[in-house]
C-alpha cells in the first residue's frame, strides 16, 4: 500500500504539471485513502493539471466560495435532519462525520442558493458526504460537489427518468433473466429503487466504502454516467443468490441498503457487461 501511495504522490506532487492520464489510469483501480480527497480534486477539474498558476486559481475559488450566500432556514433545517440520520446509517463511521455537520449545511446551502431552480432532495447529503470524509477544506468540497452534482444534473436533464429505467429494465431481462423473473414472481417494483440507483450513482444504497471505491473508477473515466446502469446490473449478479432467497419485502429492504460487496469484481463485471451487449448490437445490426 505503501509504494502505491507514493505513486500517487509522485503524480500529485509534480512541481509544474499534473499527469491526468497517468492519474486516471492509476486511480481507475482505486485510489488509497490518505491521498483520495487530492486525487479527486484533479480528477473532476476542481485543480488545475497545470499548477503554474494553482494558487492564484485556488485564491480566486476560495475568495468566491466565501462570498457564497449560505444562509437558507428551511434548507439548512432539512440538511441537518439528514445529516443526523446519515450519521446514524454510518454507525462506526459516526466519530468522522460529527465534526462536519457545519460542512454539510454550508456546501449545500451554497449550492441550493446559487442554483434556486433546483428542489432540494435528501440524496445530496449521500452526494456530499464521500467528499466532507476525504477533502480537508471546506471550499474544496463545495467545488467537487458541484461538479458532481452538474454532471448528474446534465444527464438527468438530458435523458427522463422513466425511459431510462425502461432501458435499465430490459438490460436486466437480457443480462440476468432468471433474477428478473424471480423479482416479477415476486411482484418487487422497479421504481421503488431503480429510480434512485440509477440518479445518484448508489449514494445512498452502497456501504460508505464501498461507494468511495466505485467513485474512484467514475471519476478517472470519461463516462462514468454510461457505465453505471451496468454497475448496477454488476451488483445484482453479486448478490443474486441472496436476493433469490428474499421474499418481496426483504428483497426491497437489501436493495435499498446494500451489504458489503467485492468492488474489484462488481466494476470488473460492469466492465464486461457493457462489452458483451455493445457485442450484442453490433452482431444484430449485421
Amino acid at each position: 500500500m505503501s509504494t502505491l501511495i507514493n505513486e500517487f504522490e509522485d503524480i500529485i506532487n509534480a512541481e509544474v504539471y499534473i499527469d491526468l492520464d497517468k492519474l486516471r489510469e492509476l486511480a481507475r483501480r482505486g485510489v488509497p485513502i490518505k491521498v483520495r480527497g487530492e486525487a479527486w480534486k484533479y480528477l473532476l477539474g476542481v485543480n488545475p493539471s497545470d499548477r503554474s498558476q494553482e494558487l492564484t486559481s485556488l485564491k480566486a475559488k476560495y475568495d468566491e466560495y466565501y462570498n457564497i450566500e449560505k444562509e437558507n432556514a428551511d434548507i439548512i433545517k432539512r440538511v441537518r435532519g439528514e445529516v443526523s440520520r446519515y450519521q446514524r446509517k454510518m454507525n462506526n463511521s459516526n466519530d468522522a462525520f460529527s465534526h462536519h455537520a457545519n460542512i454539510f449545511e454550508n456546501v449545500i446551502g451554497a449550492y441550493m442558493n446559487r442554483n434556486r431552480d433546483v428542489e432540494y432532495q435528501p440524496t445530496f447529503v449521500y452526494l456530499c458526504g464521500p467528499f466532507v470524509h476525504c477533502i480537508k477544506n471546506e471550499p474544496d468540497v463545495y467545488y467537487c460537489f458541484t461538479r458532481l452534482m452538474a454532471i448528474l444534473d446534465e444527464y438527468n436533464s438530458t435523458y427522463n427518468i422513466n425511459e431510462r429505467v425502461a432501458n435499465f429494465m430490459t438490460l436486466f431481462r437480457a443480462v440476468i433473466p432468471d433474477l428478473c423473473n424471480y423479482f416479477e414472481e415476486e411482484e418487487v417494483n422497479i421504481n421503488e429503487w431503480a429510480s434512485s440507483w440509477l440518479q445518484f450513482l448508489l449514494a445512498k444504497e452502497l456501504q460508505f466504502d464501498d461507494l468511495m471505491r466505485l467513485w474512484d473508477t467514475y471519476f478517472s473515466i470519461p463516462d462514468p454516467i454510461e457505465l453505471h446502469p451496468y454497475v448496477c446490473l454488476a451488483v445484482l449478479k453479486h448478490i443474486k443468490e441472496n436476493l433469490e432467497e428474499l421474499e418481496q419485502s426483504e428483497i426491497r429492504t437489501l436493495l435499498l441498503r446494500l451489504p458489503s460487496l467485492d468492488m474489484e469484481q462488481v466494476i470488473n463485471q460492469a466492465f464486461n457487461f457493457r462489452h458483451e451487449i455493445l457485442e450484442r448490437q453490433i452482431s444484430d445490426s449485421l
